[in-house]
């Protein structure tokens, strides 16, 4: 059976909030996992700026249950309000701004859900003699691109989705 937790999360200008944590249960009586995230802080973008905007956030993922089991899962992460993995929008009124979330350091794999040219993230943990799992961190990495010369002072927001599946 396939369990789906899925949590809102919110992008500004200057803090992409990977706020709240989410609990589901792997199976009822088995397992539980909770994710946790923590911001993504850009700081104030400069439109004039050639270079590119960079940060990191944290997805945490927590899992208890019977002891010696495993938990696979994997984290997918959503469109936000653009529709598109190409480029993620944040919008400040009618206004916007580009950005994208990746897997990678380097910002080469754009963190999705599987589908064209996305990834998302697979793992599993195995529940130690007490039934729990360390804390595994997933880290979001953020980017701006620079020289977005349309783009006009104001706080810019999205929403994304986290979507933890295990079975």
């Amino acid at each position: 059976m396939t369990r789906l937790l899925t949590r809102s999360l919110f992008a500004l200008l200057a803090l992409l909030a990977l706020a709240g944590q989410a609990r589901a249960l792997c199976l009822p009586a088995v397992c539980t996992c909770t994710v946790g995230t923590t911001n993504v802080a850009f700081g104030t973008y400069n439109p004039l700026a050639f270079g590119n905007t960079d940060t990191t956030g944290t997805i945490k993922i927590d899992c208890g249950g019977v002891v010696g089991l495993l938990i696979p899962f994997n984290i997918a992460i959503s469109t936000g309000s653009s529709g598109s993995y190409a480029n993620r929008l944040m919008k400040s009124g009618g206004n916007l701004l580009t950005y994208n979330l990746y897997t990678d350091a380097s910002y080469t794999t754009v963190w999705g859900d599987g589908s064209g040219a996305t990834q998302l993230i697979n793992a599993g943990v195995t529940l130690d003699l007490l039934g729990l799992a360390p804390t595994q961190n997933f880290y979001v990495y953020g980017r701006i691109p620079g020289r977005q010369l349309s783009t006009v002072p104001g706080v810019y927001a999205d929403t994304i989705s986290v979507t933890l599946t295990y079975y």
